[in-house]
C-alpha cells in the first residue's frame, strides 16, 4: 500500500511539473512568421497568373485566399496537437501507419498524374501523411523494443518500418521516398544504433535508389525515364532551354537578378516566366524580390526552427518524445535544404515544397500539425520545476 501511495505521489508530482511548463514560443513565433511570409510571397508570385487566367476566375487573390484558408486549417491542427498529450499518440501509431501504407497502395490505381508523377489521391498527397505516421510508429517501435538497439537483426527490423513505405512511395514519388529515408535514418541514428549497421546497409540502399531512378515505374507511362530525364536536364539545363530546362533556367535568372537587396516586394520579373512560381520554386522569387539578404533571413528562420527542434529532442522527458521531435526536426531541415538546393540547381528537381512558405494544402496542414506535436513535447522537458 505504501509503495502504491508513493508511486501515485510521484505521478502527481510529474503532472504538476509538466503543468507548470510552457511551450517553446520561439517555435510558435517562427512558424507563424513563415506562414504569414509565405502568404505574402504567394500573392507576389501568383497574382499575375491568377488575374490573367479564366481558370482562376481572373481573381488576383485566388491563391492567397486558398492559402489563407489552408493556414487557418493548419493553425487549428497545430493548436489541437499542442494541447493533445503526445504520449497518447502511441496508441494510434500502428493503425495510422497501416492506413498510410494502404493509401500509398490506393495511389497506384486511383492517383492523379501531375507534372509527370502520380502524387495526388482524392485531393491530397498520401506521402505527406506517411512521413509523420512512419515517424510516430518507428519511434514507438524502438521504445517498445529497446533490446533491438544491441544487434544488427534489431536494426533491420526497425529499418524495415521505414523501408516498406519508402518502397511504395518510390513507385510514384522518388523524392518523397528519399526524404522519408533521410528522416528514418536520422531517427535510427538518434536512437543509438551502432554506426557500422548503417555501413552494412548503405550499399543495398544506394543500389535500390539507383534502380528506382533507372527502371520504369508505375508513377506514369515512363516514371523511370522521367526521373532519369530530370538528372540529365539538371546537368545541362541549356540542352533544352524552352522545355525541360526552362524552369531551372528561369529560376536561376530570378536568383541572380535579385542581387544583394532585391528588386523590391512585388517587383519580380521572372514570375511571368516561371511556371507555378508560387509552388516549389518560390524561393527563387524570394531571392529576386528580397535579394540575398531576404533569402538569408528565411534560411536563418529555418535554422532557428531546427535548433529549437534539436533542443526539444535533447530535453524531452522520454525516448518516444525525443525520437518524434528528432524525426519532425529532420523533416523540416532536410525538406528546406532540398528545396533551396533545387532552386539553385545544386541538385536535380525533386518537387519538394518549401515548408510553410510554398503554396499547398496538404503540406501546410501536415507541417503545422507536426509543429503542434513538437510544441507539446516541448511542454514536457527534463528538469522542469
Amino acid at each position: 500500500m505504501a509503495e502504491a501511495s508513493m508511486a501515485k505521489k510521484r505521478k502527481t508530482a510529474v503532472k504538476k511539473k509538466a503543468s507548470k511548463a510552457s511551450y517553446d514560443y520561439i517555435v510558435v513565433f517562427v512558424v507563424i512568421l513563415l506562414v504569414l511570409f509565405g502568404i505574402v510571397m504567394i500573392f507576389s508570385s501568383s497574382y499575375y497568373d491568377a488575374m490573367t487566367s479564366e481558370k482562376f476566375n481572373n481573381d488576383m487573390l485566388y491563391f492567397v485566399k486558398k492559402q489563407f484558408r489552408n493556414g487557418l486549417f493548419g493553425l487549428v491542427g497545430m493548436f489541437f496537437m499542442t494541447n493533445f498529450n503526445y504520449r497518447y499518440l502511441r496508441r494510434f501509431t500502428l493503425p495510422a501507419y497501416v492506413v498510410g501504407c494502404i493509401l500509398l497502395i490506393l495511389l497506384i490505381p486511383f492517383g492523379t498524374v501531375a507534372n509527370g508523377q502520380k502524387r495526388w489521391l482524392w485531393g491530397f498527397q498520401p506521402s505527406e501523411i506517411v512521413k509523420i505516421t512512419t515517424t510516430l510508429f518507428l519511434a514507438h517501435f524502438i521504445c517498445l523494443h529497446k533490446d533491438y538497439l544491441k544487434d544488427f537483426t534489431g536494426f533491420i527490423k526497425c529499418l524495415s518500418i521505414v523501408a516498406i513505405p519508402c518502397a511504395m512511395i518510390a513507385i510514384t514519388n522518388f523524392s518523397s521516398a528519399l526524404l522519408l529515408a533521410l528522416i528514418g535514418g536520422t531517427i535510427l541514428f538518434a536512437a543509438g544504433f551502432d554506426m557500422k549497421y548503417f555501413a552494412y546497409v548503405s550499399g543495398p540502399v544506394v543500389g535500390a535508389g539507383i534502380l528506382a531512378i533507372l527502371l520504369p515505374g508505375l508513377g506514369s507511362s515512363d516514371s523511370g525515364g522521367y526521373r532519369l530525364g530530370r538528372i540529365q536536364i539538371w546537368l545541362d539545363p541549356f540542352s533544352d532551354p524552352t522545355d525541360k530546362g526552362y524552369q531551372i533556367i528561369q529560376g536561376l535568372f530570378a536568383v541572380a537578378s535579385g542581387g544583394m537587396f532585391g528588386l523590391g516586394l512585388g517587383q519580380s520579373r521572372q514570375k511571368t516566366f516561371l511556371p507555378e512560381a508560387y509552388n516549389d520554386i518560390i524561393f527563387a522569387i524570394i531571392s529576386e524580390e528580397l535579394g540575398m539578404l531576404g533569402a538569408a533571413l528565411i534560411i536563418l528562420l529555418f535554422a532557428i526552427l531546427v535548433w529549437r527542434g534539436i533542443k526539444i529532442a535533447m530535453n524531452a522527458q522520454d525516448q518516444f518524445g525525443s525520437l518524434v521531435a528528432t524525426g519532425i526536426t529532420a523533416q523540416i531541415a532536410f525538406q528546406s535544404i532540398i528545396n533551396i538546393a533545387v532552386t539553385t540547381n545544386t541538385i536535380p528537381n525533386t518537387g519538394q515544397p518549401l515548408p510553410f512558405v510554398s503554396y499547398g494544402g496538404t503540406s501546410l496542414a501536415i507541417a503545422m500539425a507536426m509543429m503542434g506535436i513538437l510544441l507539446n513535447i516541448s511542454k514536457f522537458q527534463k528538469g522542469i520545476e
